[in-house]
């Protein structure tokens, strides 16, 4: 590959990493597993960043790419280990005024999008980085309306998962 395209390829996943790392959070329980995936979509991305023509922006692109990696990983890692949650180990800074309520609500919301299947986690992501029902459609590959009707049934679900 020419050096050009390199560090194109390079500058766009400086400026989009977060992308990665939040698709990573999305399917991993603990730090060696979420560098794991993040070096896994990396290569993905690199080996199909020549045949990327511009068609949707770099981040939706980069959103496919990452999504189906991870969900490919995570239906095959099924099979073989279950993975420790990782909640089971916690991490607090020991302050007075310290409010963990943002941060179990973070907890409670992760664990019922971990009860989801693969598609929904990716809605229920692509929907929470406030992309439109149209980049979403785009990014998983339905229409429009199938993205909807999808989001509103996730809806309902997380509901019950959170209110029982």
């Amino acid at each position: 590959m020419n050096k050009e395209l390199e560090h194109s390829f390079v500058e766009q996943l400086q400026k989009h990493q977060n992308i990665v790392h939040k698709v990573c959070r999305l399917y991993t329980n603990n730090t060696d597993a979420h560098n794991d995936l993040f070096q896994e979509i990396t290569i993905q991305l690199w080996r199909a960043y020549p045949k990327f023509r511009g068609d949707s922006k770099f981040s939706t692109w980069m959103y496919r790419v990452g999504l189906n990696t991870a969900i490919t990983l995570y239906r095959k890692s099924k099979r073989r280990i279950n993975t420790q949650e990782f909640d089971a180990v916690e991490f607090k800074i020991k302050a007075e005024e310290y409010d963990d309520t943002e941060e179990q609500q973070l907890k409670l919301l992760y664990k019922a999008v971990h009860q989801l299947n693969d598609i929904e986690k990716a809605l229920v992501f692509l929907y929470l980085e406030d992309k439109d029902y149209r980049e979403i459609s785009e990014t998983l590959g339905i229409s429009e309306v199938n993205a909807r009707v999808k989001m509103n049934r996730v809806k309902k679900k997380l509901k019950t998962i959170l209110n029982p």
